[in-house]
């Protein structure tokens, strides 16, 4: 059985962000001055857009009136999306990441940025930036390898297109 808010609140509310195509990656209740609020982050394969994430707050904040799962003390419902330097910590989000430029804190081996090529089941191939003029590598990481993995913000960053013409070249 559930013990936590955080968790009851998961068990109600999950089902109801799956039927709208989307998943729910986190749910947090914090206090700010005298109010309450209820931090609902959704993502999906193809992203969240401003009208689904619209549409699953309508559906969230109907469910938890009608369930009373808040109690009676005011809160504020907040929908949004994981941010731009997301943490990976779900298969799915390594995918979802796949062309980003990651970095992994790594068990064993410090630190290393590199941008995700493809994902499996076992883990993930990437390439490692060149540095001074040479080529960038490819490198093999398994999940187990990972410690931690946080997405970069890139301001100039290549589409997956372009790095596949570039490849083609």
């Amino acid at each position: 059985m559930s013990t936590t808010q955080s968790e009851r609140l998961r068990e109600l509310l999950e089902p109801l962000v799956t039927s709208h195509g989307l998943d729910l990656e986190e749910i947090a209740v914090d206090s700010v001055g005298r109010k309450r609020v209820l931090r609902v982050v959704v993502d999906s394969d193809t992203g969240a857009d401003l009208d689904a994430i619209a549409d699953v707050s309508r559906a969230l904040s109907a469910k938890l009136d009608e369930t009373n799962a808040m109690g009676d003390a005011a809160y504020d419902l907040e929908v949004g999306t994981p941010g731009a330097e997301r943490l990976l910590t779900e298969h799915r989000h390594f995918v979802r990441a796949t062309g980003r430029l990651v970095k992994f804190q790594l068990a064993e081996d410090g630190e290393l940025v590199a941008r995700i090529l493809t994902v499996d089941d076992e883990g993930l191939d990437v390439e490692v930036p060149g540095v001074k003029g040479r080529k960038a590598t490819t490198r093999r990481l398994t999940f187990p390898q990972i410690d931690k993995a946080r997405v970069q913000v890139e301001f100039n960053r290549k589409d997956m297109k372009d790095m596949k013409e570039e490849e083609e070249a």
